[in-house]
């Protein structure tokens, strides 16, 4: 079986999804393509009519269809719905129909080290947007009670904050404005769920200062979900006060790695998936 695939998104220049897919499909022996479909806002629905007529078996989504794609789908899986959007569709037998996944939130998770134990603790989450959520999720899942969330707009929070009190009604959750921080509660895991420190986007800052860094415990984990460039200004911030971090092109591989699984029903290795990822960044 040869399978069609690709990625929706506009603009798709800067991403590396289509390097660790067709990677990952590779290492699984499979005989694929995996298209890369710039796609504008405007053109998302002739986008659709077009994989569907051309006999595409899935693809991923990213900015700005992310959340809009939601009202194509014939269904959607339970991280789809908590997270507020999707990353994966799956077309589905001779009908057509669109399936809708979130791999995010398996992703961030999967990248968190198996000797990380979560269970019972306070973690805290810089950003309230729709990255924030899925970690969020995964925090939950990992066993975190609290979850501390950063943000210059409190006010604008709350919604999302409203939201996990109501979907995880047994964890705490407190906003804090991000502007001038200089100490942190007590928690096990610190997440920049920003764009901050991206290539591109204030590359040569940190979402806390490297003052606030050296106050946190030595156990505390820095978990940063910017994966261009792969070690950034926090993650460097984090490794000079000797605390353990955790590089956001991690979650990027467990979540295309998640997205095979769902297209072919096989697993590849995230290993085989990186080293090509490390020679494009």
């Amino acid at each position: 079986m040869k399978y069609k695939l690709g990625i929706i998104g506009y603009p798709l220049g800067h991403s590396i999804s289509p390097v660790i897919q067709k990677a990952g499909l590779q290492s699984l022996g499979l005989d694929a393509d995996y298209d890369v479909m710039e796609t504008s806002a405007e053109d998302l629905l002739d986008r659709l009519k077009y994989v569907r007529v051309n006999g595409y078996h899935g693809f991923n989504v990213t900015i700005p269809h992310k959340i809009p794609i939601s009202f194509f789908v014939n269904d959607m899986d339970d991280y789809s719905n908590i997270a507020g959007c999707i990353n994966t569709v799956k077309i589905n037998g001779d009908n057509k129909e669109l399936y809708g996944y979130n791999t995010d939130i398996y992703g961030f998770k999967s990248a968190i080290p198996a000797d990380v134990d979560l269970q019972g603790k306070s973690a805290c989450v810089l950003g309230t947007g729709g990255a924030s959520r899925a970690a969020s999720v995964g925090l939950i899942e990992k066993g975190v009670k609290t979850i501390h969330f950063y943000t210059r707009n409190i006010i604008n929070a709350e919604k999302t904050l409203n939201y996990l009190r109501t979907k995880f009604p047994n964890v705490r959750f407190e906003s804090h404005q991000i502007q001038n921080v200089t100490t942190m509660p007590e928690t096990a895991i610190i997440v920049n769920a920003t764009p901050i420190g991206m290539k591109g986007y204030a590359a040569d800052m940190t979402p806390l200062s490297d003052m606030t860094i050296k106050s946190l415990d030595k156990s505390t984990v820095i978990y940063d979900i910017v994966y261009n460039p792969l070690t950034t200004e926090f993650l460097k911030s984090a490794e000079r006060a000797g605390l353990r971090t955790v590089e956001g092109l991690d979650m990027l591989l467990y979540q295309a790695q998640r997205a095979i699984q769902i297209w072919t029903g096989k697993t590849p290795d995230v290993r085989d998936m990186k080293i090509p990822a490390l020679r494009v960044l």
